[in-house]
């Protein structure tokens, strides 16, 4: 039976126990950040085959935005700004893993003073690199490729990109 809401505890317990049951998803926030020659940022993390866009994944109540941020400084040592949000990717469930939510920001452009000194934090990753946006397509696996051609042309025009498994939805 459902208590009334005026019965607070009974309430907020019948509320927590929807929330138990409601689903999870994966979030990981990405961004793209280039430097004044309009070169993009790839990773490539030591823990998976192939290159990345710089980011990773949010923890437990995360806004992503703010993931990507902490991601950055985490892996590279940088502070930035995020300026506008460029994709939203839903992933289907692959491998072990259930569905996910993938976002990307513009983090704008990294001044050259800064572009230099980029390089890997921690042991997550084992280089960085700067490269025209076609180069660094190439690089990454299929799912973050679609991303960042999207990406690419949400900066652009302007619009914000959502796909579904890497394939834009409308």
């Amino acid at each position: 039976m459902r208590p009334a809401p005026t019965d607070t505890e009974a309430w907020n317990a019948y509320l927590a126990e929807g929330n138990a049951r409601q689903a999870r998803k994966r979030v990981s926030a990405d961004v793209i950040l280039r430097d004044p020659a309009g070169r993009v940022l790839t990773v490539n993390p030591t823990y998976k085959e192939g290159w990345d866009l710089p980011g990773g994944m949010a923890e437990a109540n995360e806004p992503p935005d703010m993931a990507a941020v902490r991601e950055l400084r985490e892996e590279l040592g940088l502070e930035i700004t995020i300026h506008r949000l460029l994709v939203v990717d839903w992933v289907a469930p692959h491998g072990p893993w259930d569905d996910q939510i993938a976002f990307i920001f513009d983090a704008g452009i990294l001044p050259t003073d800064l572009v230099v000194k980029v390089r890997p934090h921690d042991d997550e990753l084992s280089d960085a690199a700067f490269l025209p946006a076609q180069e660094a397509a190439d690089r990454l696996r299929i799912r973050q490729r679609n991303r960042l051609n999207a990406a690419v042309r949400a900066i652009s025009d302007g619009r914000t990109r959502y796909l579904r498994d890497g394939v834009e939805a409308w």
